[in-house]
This record gives structure tokens, sequence and C-alpha cells, in this order.
């Protein structure tokens, strides 16, 4: 069984800074992608920022220049530092891991950013 345990959410004023990291654990074939979606209310999920495995790197242009995706070199962790976020950066942040024949989600935390 695949988990994938985020963490990091919480209440921030606008203009600050949150890390969200997510670990990969469990057993599970070779990966592609790993990232990063998000859900405001009322919503859908949408992709925010993603990785592959060759450290390639995709941005919402919502979030360019503001939010940098990571990976731990030795560990199945990614990372999402947010900086400068905005209001209608709110919502659930969802990590996923995405293979050829896999498709992996956590159980998502909460990123609320005050105006």
């Amino acid at each position: 069984q695949v988990q994938l345990a985020e963490s990091g959410g919480g209440l921030v004023q606008a203009g600050g800074s949150l890390r969200l990291s997510c670990a990969a654990s469990g057993s599970f074939s070779s990966y592609n992608v790993m990232g990063w979606y998000r859900q405001a209310p009322g919503m859908q999920r949408e992709q925010v920022a993603t990785m592959s495995t060759a450290g390639t790197t995709t941005y919402a242009d919502s979030v360019k220049g503001r939010f940098i995706i990571s990976r731990e070199g030795t560990k199945d962790w990614v990372y999402l530092q947010m900086n400068s976020l905005k209001a209608e950066d709110t919502g659930i942040y969802y990590c996923r891991l995405l293979g050829s024949r896999s498709d992996y989600w956590g159980q998502g935390t909460q990123v609320t950013v005050s105006s």
C-alpha cells in the first residue's frame, strides 16, 4: 500500500511563506512525476507544480516566480516552497505520485492565506 503524507500547511498572512512536504512510503514501482495540486473551495483541483524524475519542473502560471518544487535526492520526498503568498493561494494542497501504471494521491493539507 502506497501512502503519501503531506505536511506543512497552515494559516499565514498574505506575503508570507510556507513550505509543504510530501513523503511517499510503501511499495511502489518506479514513477515518472511527483507533484502538487490544489483545490480551492468551489473550484476544481488544479495543478500547481510538478517535477519529473529527470528533474524537469512545471508550474502553473499563477505561481511562477513565487513557488519552488524540489525533491529530496535520496528519498521519495517532494517539497513545495511557497513565497509571497496571496489570498487566492488558499486551498487544500495535495501531493501526487504518477507513474506509467500508477496514480497515487495524498489526503491533502490545508493552506489558508489571510488578506
